[in-house]
């Protein structure tokens, strides 16, 4: 089976993690190829689907939410898991950065959808997401979990081995 990892990604944080889900597949024997959202023109060459986008204000960078809605009903036939960055610091379990995240998996019938931390470099960031940033008291830095992406990713390899019709 060949695993499709489709990301969008503002400052290359969300494709990092998009990285990482697609080297677990990777050590678990299951072939995956990580792409650009913008990138993907059909999910149909693909046995299983894995999507995630950057989240900002609660909401999926463009390209991400309109691969899993213009081709909801091919991800729905296959096994799909979305996955959410962005949120910062401690609090990452703010029902609202998982709205639309929740919503599109509803859509199309996926497994789990997963919010992860993000990073935020303020050189890499333009004036009004650093003041964004300022009015919402959130700090700069790297406050990814790598280990809970990877362990999130391992399940996945496990549902998709303990699917005999869809290793090939």
């Amino acid at each position: 089976m060949n695993v499709l990892v489709a990301v969008s990604s503002k400052h290359g944080s969300t494709r990092e993690i998009g990285g990482w889900i697609t080297d677990v597949l990777h050590a678990n024997g299951i072939a995956a190829e990580l792409a650009d959202a913008d990138d993907v023109g059909s999910v149909e060459p693909y046995g299983a689907v894995v999507v995630g986008s950057a989240i900002y204000m609660g909401r999926w960078l463009a390209p991400a939410r309109d691969l899993v809605t213009r081709e909801a009903d091919a991800v729905r036939a296959r096994p799909a898991w979305l996955f959410s960055s962005g949120p910062l610091g401690a609090g990452i379990d703010d029902a609202a950065d998982a709205a639309e995240g929740d919503r599109l998996l509803g859509l199309v019938g996926g497994r789990d959808h997963r919010v992860f931390a993000g990073r935020a470099v303020r050189d890499e960031m333009g004036f009004g997401e650093r003041a964004i940033l300022r009015m919402v008291k959130q700090p700069y830095g790297d406050h990814r979990d790598r280990a809970a992406v990877e362990a999130w990713a391992v399940s996945i390899a496990e549902a998709l081995a303990a699917t005999p019709a869809l290793v090939r």
